[in-house]
C-alpha cells in the first residue's frame, strides 16, 4: 500500500512548516500549498483563486487545512474548496482550528460543522494560543523587543500556551493514523500562566525586564487598529483577550501525551530552547503580521 499523499495548506507558516516535515519524516508524500511556491514540493494555491484548486488537490488523500487568516466568515471560502475536494477524492481532512471558538463563534464556529459534514475522515485541531507568539513577529514579541512590555487585555487570566510542535504532532498522527480521530482536540500545554508569569519566566530566563500591562477591552482594539487590522477583526481580538481574563482558557487537557505519546512541552522550557531567537529579534526590525492572535 503506497503513502498517503497529503496537501498542507498554510505549509509556510507556524504549524505547516511542521506538520509538512513531520508528514515527510513518516515517509507521506506531501504536497505544500503557497501563494509563491519554490521547489517541486511546493505548489501554487489562492484562496481567493478557484483556478488553483484543482492542480492542487489532484491525488491527494487528505488535508491539513489552515483557515484563510484574518476572514471572519471563513466557511464562504472554504466551502466551494471542501466541495472540490471530495470530488477530487480526498477523504480526510484534519482542520486547525482554535480554543477560543467554539461551533457557536459567529462566522468562524462554522467551519467546524463544514469540515464534520464534508468528509467521512476528520479532526478538528483547536490549540491554545500559540508559544510563538513570544518571538518573531507577533505583537506580544514585537512589545517584549521594544518596552519590554506586553499588552493585553487578559488581566490575571491564564492560558496553557501550546508550543506549534506540539500542534503539528498531534495534526500528523490525525493525519496519518489508520483510524480517524473523527474528534475535536483541544490541545494545551502542560500548565496555565497569566501574562504576568510568562513575563517573569522570560525575564528569569533572558535576564531582560519584562512586565505584563493589562488594558481595557476598548483600549486594546484600539491599539490592535493601530498596527492595521480592520476592525471588526481588532474586535474580535479584543474579545478573546476578554474571554481569557473570564476564564475561558484557564484548563490543561492531555491531548498531547495521549495522542503522540510525549508530554507537550513546558512554556519555560521553550524560553530558553529559543533564547538566541529571542535575542536576536530583539535586536531586529519585524514587521508585524496581524491575525497570529489566533492561528
Amino acid at each position: 500500500m503506497s503513502e498517503p499523499t497529503i496537501l498542507v495548506t498554510g505549509g509556510t507558516g507556524k504549524t505547516g512548516s511542521r506538520v509538512a516535515a513531520g508528514l515527510a519524516a513518516a515517509g507521506a508524500e506531501v504536497r505544500i500549498a503557497s501563494r509563491n511556491p519554490l521547489g517541486d514540493k511546493q505548489i501554487r494555491f489562492e484562496w481567493h483563486d478557484s483556478e488553483t484548486y484543482g492542480p492542487a488537490l489532484a491525488g491527494a488523500d487528505g488535508i491539513y487545512l489552515v483557515p484563510p487568516i484574518g476572514a471572519t466568515d471563513p466557511a464562504l471560502i472554504v466551502e466551494p474548496f471542501l466541495t472540490q475536494a471530495v470530488r477530487a477524492g480526498v477523504r480526510r481532512v484534519v482542520l486547525l482550528g482554535s480554543s477560543a471558538i467554539t461551533d457557536q463563534t459567529p462566522g468562524l464556529g462554522r467551519l467546524y460543522g463544514l469540515v464534520r459534514d464534508a468528509v467521512p475522515e476528520w479532526a478538528v485541531l483547536r490549540p491554545s494560543w500559540f508559544m510563538q507568539n513570544f518571538v518573531g513577529g507577533h505583537p506580544v514579541a514585537v512589545g517584549i523587543r521594544a518596552t519590554g512590555e506586553i499588552v493585553t487585555a487578559t488581566g490575571d487570566g491564564r492560558v496553557a500556551f501550546v508550543d506549534a510542535e506540539d500542534i503539528a504532532a498531534v495534526a500528523v498522527r490525525a493525519l496519518l493514523d489508520p483510524l480517524p480521530h473523527n474528534t475535536d482536540h483541544v490541545i494545551t500545554g502542560p500548565e496555565t500562566l497569566s501574562y504576568a508569569q510568562a513575563a517573569a519566566i522570560i525575564a528569569e530566563e533572558t535576564g531582560r525586564l519584562v512586565r505584563h500591562e493589562s488594558v481595557g477591552v476598548a483600549e486594546f482594539a484600539a491599539l490592535v487598529r493601530e498596527s492595521g487590522v480592520p476592525a471588526d477583526y481588532a474586535a474580535f481580538l479584543a474579545g478573546l483577550d476578554d474571554e481569557i481574563r473570564r476564564g475561558a482558557e484557564d484548563r490543561v487537557t492531555s491531548v498531547v501525551p495521549d495522542v503522540t505519546g510525549r508530554e507537550a512541552g513546558s512554556f519555560r522550557a521553550f524560553i530558553a530552547r529559543n533564547w538566541t531567537e529571542l535575542a536576536a529579534d530583539m535586536a531586529a526590525e519585524v514587521v508585524v503580521l496581524p491575525g497570529g492572535s489566533v492561528y
